[in-house]
């Protein structure tokens, strides 16, 4: 018990590095938080017209939520096949860490990418399937937000459907990250039931503060 604090404070710190903030001010000497949504996630990155960072920001966003789970399992392993509660809790502490990073003053993404990479860390199959339902309504819609919202609201039901002897801290912690991604997209749930919300790949670009701005994840 007594190495829980210090896993669960490198999980969160190693959720708070932002790396969108961080790439786009090295290569295009920006402040990616000044573009289009100011959302420091893969997708305004993308948007802002660096598509490559906008991929590295999303496989290191989901990477670094992945170690801080693979961390806290090398001190406590669980058992073949069934995370630790630490481990679940250390990548809900690396998916706080993103959503509210102490580096940019708690303001940060939506937490689609590191929520990914925890799941795929201690629930591999539902995320993968999860992760279908995203493609799909992506591939349908064009919309970002809709998609990580569906995604996020099936996980739970993918963890019991495919895992259904988890452990009260596994229970609690998947639906603590569907919650909190859905919750973080509700100017998105706005839009979209206003008929506002603006598909990836569009030409539209506004400020941040605009109304009707997208909030990606």
């Amino acid at each position: 018990m007594r190495l829980w604090l210090p896993i669960l404070a490198i999980a969160y710190l190693l959720g708070s590095i932002p790396f969108g903030y961080v790439l786009v001010r090295i290569f295009r000497k920006e402040d990616i938080r000044a573009t289009g949504s100011g959302n420091i996630g893969a997708t305004n990155v993308a948007r802002s017209g660096a598509k490559g960072l906008g991929i590295l920001t999303l496989l290191l966003d989901l990477l670094k939520a992945f170690a801080a789970v693979k961390i806290a399992q090398h001190f406590a392993p669980g058992t073949p096949g069934f995370p630790s509660d630490l481990a679940v809790l250390a990548g809900v502490a690396a998916v706080l860490g993103h959503v509210f990073p102490i580096w940019l003053g708690f303001k940060g993404g939506k937490g689609v990418a590191s929520a990914l990479g925890v799941f795929i860390a201690i629930a591999p199959l539902a995320a993968l399937c999860a992760l279908g339902v995203f493609v799909v309504v992506f591939a349908l819609t064009r919309y970002v937000s809709l998609a990580s919202i569906l995604a996020a609201v099936m996980m739970p039901v993918f963890c019991l459907l495919w895992m259904p002897d988890r452990s009260p801290v596994f229970v609690g912690g998947v639906i603590f990250l569907s919650l909190l991604v859905i919750a973080k997209h509700h100017a998105n749930i706005s839009r979209l039931l206003q008929g506002k919300e603006s598909r990836f790949g569009s030409k539209k670009s506004l400020p941040p503060g605009d109304s009707n701005k997208q909030v990606n994840a």
